[in-house]
């Protein structure tokens, strides 16, 4: 079963999101905060695709990406955004940084399970 993380430091986001995914067939891991899933990431475990929240106190969704991004083990990665605002400036920065989708919230189980194919189906160069 692929294993899925989301980081966001909304508890009940978070619990919404692992319900749909574990209802699309992942395992999940819960990171309130994107220093614990960095360091987790530095550990050497890998999930398949990370649910990342842009608005997080102290370390921001997109610093997170970068900090991904600027790993070549890490490169390939999947990761869907997930964000209350709407912005179009926000969606680009994300995606120019190098998120493989962008969902907002509430997010549906069918926005959820469309921005998966969409995460694990594009690979970065």
């Amino acid at each position: 079963m692929p294993q899925a993380w989301i980081v966001d430091d909304d508890d009940e986001m978070s619990q919404a999101v692992k319900l749909m995914l574990q209802m699309l067939d992942h395992t999940v891991v819960i990171y309130r905060e994107a220093r614990s899933a960095a360091r987790a990431l530095l550990a050497g475990n890998r999930p398949d695709v990370i649910v990342l929240d842009i608005n997080m106190p102290e370390v921001s969704g997109i610093d997170f990406l970068e900090f991904v991004r600027m790993r070549p083990e890490l490169t390939n990665l999947p990761v869907v955004m997930l964000s209350s605002e709407t912005t179009d400036i926000q969606v680009d920065e994300a995606l120019r940084k190098g998120a493989n989708a962008f969902v907002f919230k509430p997010v549906t189980l069918e926005e959820l399970e469309a921005a998966l194919g969409k995460a694990k189906g594009k690979k970065q160069s």
